[in-house]
């Protein structure tokens, strides 16, 4: 298996392309084929969640020795999550979410972060690389904590990451900002979360810094899901739930299903896209946006256009206009054609639009978009706690808004998986809020202690944790100040 560049003919090994993150080119690394699933879905069912990641991983990751990447997945998923199935699919009258949410860091990022630091660093002692690993992340709000935590304290790798000071749930903050660990650095940013991301990627794409930082000892990459090793590990949930499914006596062998996704990013789905390519029975990818709905335009129109407000909302992982991954997928849709890429992503550089040619619309076939704004999203928190004695959060309040949305639309009776991608407590306020109807008041940890009496559910213990942890990340700097803050931290020897 080897990697190659959405947007030229660089290709590299497994273990580089984890390493490297984002192709010297500007473009995400891909493989260059998709291994189809050779066992059916009967000899499947009966695997465990590590079993089932060895098993599928193991033809994206095969320059790893077997025996090696078995012991990265074993240390992954362990009892780090607070339920042995690590991903649960729960029925709740017609409704079948998947629960992605039982990791440290109470959020579906932990499916795939768990996993890449022990990728990582087997790549690096594979490749005979003696320089430190420098990690850069921006995040909107889940992905710098799972970050955090999953490359705490392991030798010879730093992590810098940093977040809308303003764009993210006081838990997600919280959960950041008292992040231990000698080898953590935390900044919030004076931005959004695109801002970031564009910053990020430019340092990447700065071949004098990244020479400035060589002669420092240091090799940059990143844990966001431009990384191979962040977005292929998600592609295991999917044929897992499924086959729960099938487990359940849900559906019958070869029997379709739709996935629902809250994105904002494009990861999450591009990963049941990918599921999809690999032989999972999907009829439908149904992509679920916030106010900020510019994939939802985009996938019915063939027109991406970021030239539009910015919104803030109560989903705030999902509070993204220039979603990465999306380049991705228009590598597939496109035919693999390297130049269409670079045109597109020029224009959307440039121009801050881009329109997809007539002749590959058909590829958008595959997926129903649709959008929530902040007054759905309460009403369906509710309605799901009043109807369905289910607790869930924003984002995936998002899913199931446009999920009843796609079968008013259709009246299609397809059985349908919901990706509950954050637990109701790290957004506890505007959960309250909506099950109650009353304005928040006091602080969260106090919210958490009347949302767990009113709904007779439990605080994680990750939650109740947090309320004693001091804070040690409390520096705001302007995005045009994180070359400096960078270049501050690696000082080199």
């Amino acid at each position: 298996m080897e990697y190659k560049s959405t947007r030229g003919n660089i290709r590299l090994t497994s273990t580089k392309a984890l390493i490297e993150g984002l192709a010297d080119d500007g473009g995400l690394f891909i493989p260059i084929k998709f291994p189809k699933v050779e066992l059916n879905f009967k000899e499947l069912m009966n695997k465990s969640y590590n079993e089932l990641a060895f098993y599928i991983l193991k033809n994206y990751f095969n320059d790893f020795d077997e025996n090696t990447l078995f012991n990265c997945i074993t240390k992954a998923y362990d009892d780090k999550f607070d339920i042995k199935e690590i991903a649960p699919l729960v029925k709740k009258d017609k409704f079948y979410f998947l629960e992605l949410f039982h990791g440290p860091t109470l959020a579906f990022k932990d499916m795939a972060l768990s996993l890449f630091p022990y990728l990582l660093k087997e790549a690096k002692l594979k490749e005979n690389i003696k320089k430190e690993i420098v990690i850069l992340t921006a995040t909107s709000g889940d992905t710098g904590k799972a970050a955090l935590e999953a490359f705490r304290d392991i030798e010879g790798i730093k992590i810098i990451v940093f977040y809308p000071s303003k764009g993210v749930s006081n838990i997600q903050r919280l959960q950041m900002t008292t992040q231990e660990g000698e080898n953590t650095f935390v900044f919030g940013i004076n931005g959004n979360f695109d801002d970031a991301q564009r910053a990020v990627k430019e340092i990447f794409a700065d071949v004098h810094f990244n020479e400035e930082i060589d002669k420092r000892g240091y090799v940059l990459s990143s844990a966001n899901s431009i990384n191979i090793g962040r977005l292929l590990p998600q592609i295991v949930y999917y044929f897992y739930a499924y086959l729960k499914l099938l487990k359940m006596g849900e559906i019958s062998e070869g029997e379709y299903v739709n996935i629902v996704v809250p994105t904002g990013n494009f990861g999450n789905i591009l990963a049941a896209y990918y599921a999809k390519k690999m032989g999972l029975k999907v009829n439908k990818l149904i992509c679920a946006s916030n106010t900020n709905n510019v994939l939802y335009d985009f996938l019915r129109s063939g027109v991406y256009d970021i030239r539009r407000n910015f919104y803030t909302t109560i989903s705030p992982s999902m509070d993204i206009l220039v979603s990465s991954n999306l380049e991705r997928f228009l590598y597939d849709a496109c035919g693999e054609d390297e130049d269409i890429i670079r045109a597109l992503m020029r224009d959307l550089k440039e121009f801050g639009c881009f329109k997809l040619s007539e002749k590959y619309m058909d590829s958008l076939k595959d997926f129903y978009a649709n959008f929530a704004d902040d007054k759905e999203t309460c009403s369906e928190i509710r309605w799901a706690f009043l109807n369905l004695r289910y607790l869930i959060d924003p984002h995936t309040a998002v899913a199931l808004n446009v999920y009843k949305k796609y079968l008013k639309d259709t009246d299609d009776d397809t059985k349908t998986i919901i990706a509950s991608t954050a637990s109701p407590y790290k957004f506890v306020a505007s959960v309250y809020k909506a099950i109650t109807l009353k304005e928040p008041y006091g602080d969260e940890f106090m919210l958490a202690d009347e949302l767990s009496k009113l709904t007779k559910t439990s605080i994680p213990k990750q939650i109740v944790e947090l309320n004693n942890k001091r804070v040690l990340h409390n520096k705001v700097i302007d995005k045009g100040e994180i070359y400096d803050v960078i270049k501050d931290i690696l000082k080199g020897d």
